[in-house]
This record gives structure tokens, C-alpha cells and sequence, in this order.
């Protein structure tokens, strides 16, 4: 043989092993030669963290410089945080049923945490269920769906509620008014349930999963009781306590609804007169920093587990919460203080560590956002618009503005600049955010924005279906009271009604 010949015969069956491997992709279709699909990525896991009454207090969102949350901060550094995140209602059982049914209370009926949503939202509608046919495995623990009207057959696994361990003793003296309860407790971490929700999802991310899962975790503070380990309260001394920016006559130029609501059953009163305001912010700041040491260690366990480069996070306050701005305490109101909530995102290969996304978005995307990130078809009924886009490029442009409805009728339009809120009476407010973050200045009546009113009630929601039929199964403690308040102190809110004026 010729030696020449004999030295090129390995690179000969080389490149003629290489090109049957080649072959071997082809696939013959209909006298075409095709290539074979590429192998499907993997689809990512889901960790979907939900806090119960957490306002905009949270250290990424500058809105409190009093607030310890370095967890929450952490992760805001590390995903896409969004500034201007509305909730769907300013309640939790409506906030919550909007974001898992995809559609918006006018289309439900559902305005308040009385209103039992599964009759009107079947099962099938559902992101759970959705997420589930899709494919994945459900898990959650905590509050997810509101109390009183859960639906935990849509999961695959669900913790049933726990206590925590021994109960921490309040130290005396706890104080309430009305549905503001706090105090602080002799016990430690475990004695309240977020604890043990914590460690559920600890749990889960050191298990291996046969299919992409989603993690639902659901915690209870800070809402009412502000009652936790009196560290937490440590961490907040009462002499450096800064009160709200708050004005006396901030009242003035609101109508007579918007005052119904800010009043309630009197609770601001209430605390002025016991001389307990800075006491009250101090123990929602507590609830605050006991929540986010709770957050830190899901965090920490999704980092050191096998999903940490594969699973999206997503974090979000299910509403906002007054501490006396517009002498209002809670939820309820159309206002930044219990529409705004904290949103964080952070999605592997899709959005840029400390990537902050200004565009008002409300939580009606949230459906439709996982399910495309998750490959999974987004059904038809979805009424909100996946924020896909802005978590690719925040500066993306955007032009659908954030909307809230509290009670039948009642909305807020809210943009990056302006907060446009109409009452079933037709009443208005209007606020410039962008030069008074506080809303002290109602501007619905003045003749030159009467086009900028228009431009934004060009969005008010069309369907206002009738409240439905209330139910004591989701009543919470402390939660439901504005509604009853308000009758009970009618006149004296027809009165502050007509000195507004």
C-alpha cells in the first residue's frame, strides 16, 4: 500500500464517521430532507412568593427609610424590580382572585374578602390548574388563595396549616383599635405559622422533582396582628420612629366617597387619641422585618439547592396599606398607599441583576407573564398582557397603565405620572404622582386637565358585575370591618363628606 495512503486512512474514516453522523440527524419528510428538532430546553421551575398586607415599604423602594428588608433587597439587586406595581383591588381576597383567575373583580363580582370566587370561577380558568395541565408539578404552603375559600385540590401538594411551634406570651400591654392589633411577643421565629410555611418550601427545593414545579409560598405578616418576637421590634427603637408625611386637612378636596372610605371605623382617631401613632408604624415595621428574615431563608435554600440557575422568582405584596396617610388605617382605598405594592422579578437568561423597570404594570399580567415563560398556552379569558417584554428591557415601551378597582363601579387608572380615580357616583380625583408622590393635591377639578381626565378614564374597566353574595367563610379577623364601620358611622362621614366639599 502506498505509505502516503496508509498515513491518510485515519482522517479518511474520520471525516466518513462524521458525515454518517451527520446523516443519522437527517430525517426524510414528504421528499424533503429535514433535521431533527433540537432537543426542548428546559422548562424553568416557578418560586412564587406572596406577602399578605405588604405595602411599599420595603428598602428597594426608598418609600420608608426606616424599613430593615434585607432579603427583599437582596433579591431586588439581583432580578427586576418595578416601582410603579398595582394590585388588581386594594383587598386580599379580590387582589387574589383577579391574579390566579385572570380576571379582573368587575368581571367576577368579587370586591371583598366576604365574596366566595369558586362558584364563578371554575376550576379550569385558574393559573394553578393551567400550570398543572401544562405540565408542572403544584406545590404551595401558606396563604395563596384567600382563607375561608381555598381550593388546595388544584395542587398536587399542599401543606396543611400549622400553628408554628410554642407561642410566643405578648408582653403587655398588646394594644388594639379596631383591626390594628400589635404588640411585641416573648417567643422566637417558630412561633408563628410563616415559620413552618418557610420551611416547606426549605423542604421542597432540597427534594428532587421528576417535572418542572411550581413552589407557591404564602405568607401571613404583615398583616394584622403586628405581632412578633420582640427582636423584631428591637430592630425598630420607638425614639427614632419617623411618623408619615400627613397633613391635617388632606381630606379637603376628596368627595364624599373617597372620605367614606378613608374614615372607616374611626381607628385614626382612635390611635391620635391614645397617643400611639409611632408605636403602631413601629410594630408594621417589625412585621415587616420578621417577614423578610422568612424570605431570606427560602432565598438562601433556593441558592444552595439544584434549581438555582433554573427557576424564575417572582415576589409581591397582594396589597398596599395606610399607617394614617388620609387618616386612613388598612386596605381599601383607591389611593398609592394601598394600591402600590412591591414586584420583583427574576428570571434566569431573561432579566439583568438590578434592572429597575418604572412602567405601571398592575398584577393582572402576572397570569399571562408565566405562562409564556413557562411554555405553557395562556388561555383565552386571560384579561391581562404578559410584561415579557419589560422584563427583557425595562425601557421598553409600554402602554397600558395600571388598574385597580375597589367595590363595584370604583376604579383607578394609574400611569407613570398620574393617578386618575373615579367612584360609582362619578366622582374624581386626580393626582400628579410624579410631583406630589403623596397625593395631597386633588386636581380632578380644574378646567385644564379635563383632557388628561378623559385621555385616562379611556381605560376605566366596562364590566362592573354586582357584588356577589356575601359569605362568612372568608372573613378573616380584622379584615372586612371598614365595610361595617362605615355603616355604623354614617353620619359622621356624611359630615366629613359635606366639609369637604
Amino acid at each position: 500500500m502506498n505509505l502516503k495512503i496508509f498515513r491518510l486512512l485515519p482522517v479518511f474514516l474520520a471525516k466518513s464517521l462524521l458525515r454518517t453522523a451527520a446523516l443519522a440527524l437527517m430525517v426524510p419528510c414528504g421528499g424533503f430532507t429535514v433535521r431533527a428538532a433540537a432537543p426542548r430546553p428546559k422548562r424553568p421551575n416557578v418560586l412564587f412568593i406572596m406577602v399578605d398586607d405588604l405595602n411599599h415599604w420595603v428598602g428597594y423602594l426608598g418609600r420608608n427609610k426606616q424599613t430593615i428588608t434585607p432579603n427583599m433587597d437582596r433579591l431586588s439587586a439581583a432580578g427586576l424590580s418595578f416601582t410603579r406595581a398595582n394590585c388588581a383591588a386594594p383587598v386580599c381576597n379580590p387582589s387574589r382572585t383577579a391574579l390566579f383567575s385572570g380576571l379582573r373583580p368587575g368581571s367576577t363580582g368579587v370586591y371583598g374578602n366576604a365574596n366566595d370566587w369558586r362558584p364563578v370561577v371554575p376550576e379550569d380558568k385558574t393559573m394553578i390548574t393551567t400550570l398543572r395541565r401544562g405540565g408542572y408539578e403544584m406545590l404551595g404552603a401558606g396563604k395563596l388563595y384567600h382563607m375561608g375559600f381555598d381550593r388546595r385540590e388544584e395542587y398536587d401538594d399542599y401543606m396543611v396549616e400549622a400553628p408554628g411551634g410554642e407561642r410566643g406570651r405578648p408582653i403587655p400591654p398588646l394594644l388594639r383599635f379596631n383591626q390594628v392589633v400589635f404588640g411585641p411577643t416573648d417567643g422566637g421565629d417558630d412561633s408563628l405559622p410563616d415559620w413552618n410555611t418557610a420551611n416547606y418550601g426549605i423542604e421542597q427545593l432540597g427534594q428532587p422533582h421528576a417535572k418542572p414545579f411550581f413552589l407557591g409560598i404564602g405568607f401571613h405578616k404583615p398583616h394584622p396582628p403586628f405581632v412578633v418576637p420582640k427582636k423584631y421590634f428591637d430592630l425598630h427603637p420607638l425614639e427614632r420612629i419617623q411618623l408619615v408625611p400627613y397633613r391635617e386637612d388632606d381630606l379637603a378636596d376628596v368627595p364624599p366617597e373617597g372620605v367614606r372610605k378613608a374614615i372607616g371605623q374611626g381607628t385614626h382617631e382612635m390611635i391620635l387619641k391614645a397617643g400611639k401613632w409611632k408605636e403602631a408604624i413601629q410594630a408594621y415595621l417589625a412585621t415587616i422585618s420578621y417577614v423578610d428574615v422568612q424570605i431570606g431563608r427560602v432565598l438562601d435554600a433556593l441558592e444552595k439547592s439544584a434549581y438555582r440557575a433554573n427557576t424564575i422568582v417572582v415576589l409581591m405584596g397582594d396589597n398596599g396599606w395606610h399607617l394614617g396617610e388620609k387618616n386612613h388605617w388598612g386596605k381599601t382605598t383607591l389611593w398609592e398607599e394601598s394600591a402600590r405594592v412591591p414586584l420583583i422579578w427574576k428570571v434566569p437568561g431573561l432579566t439583568k441583576p438590578g434592572s429597575v423597570c418604572a412602567r405601571a404594570v398592575d398584577f393582572m399580567s402576572i397570569y399571562p407573564t408565566l405562562t409564556e415563560l413557562c411554555s405553557v398556552p395562556t388561555p383565552k379569558h386571560v384579561q391581562g398582557i404578559s410584561i415579557r417584554p419589560l422584563l427583557e428591557n425595562p425601557q421598553a415601551r409600554w402602554a397600558h397603565p395600571a388598574i385597580t378597582t375597589s367595590q363595584e363601579g370604583q376604579h383607578a387608572v394609574r400611569t407613570e405620572k398620574w393617578r386618575y380615580i373615579r367612584y360609582r357616583d362619578g366622582s374624581e380625583e386626580l393626582y400628579d404622582d410624579e410631583n406630589d408622590r403623596y397625593e395631597f393635591t386633588n386636581l380632578a377639578g380644574k378646567p385644564e386637565f379635563a383632557a388628561k381626565k378623559r385621555e385616562l378614564a379611556a381605560f376605566l374597566p366596562t364590566e362592573n358585575k354586582p357584588t356577589l353574595a356575601m359569605s362568612a367563610g372568608g372573613a378573616e379577623e380584622g379584615e372586612g370591618g371598614e365595610d361595617r364601620a362605615a355603616k355604623a358611622a354614617a353620619k359622621k362621614m356624611r359630615k366629613a363628606g359635606k366639609a369637604a366639599k
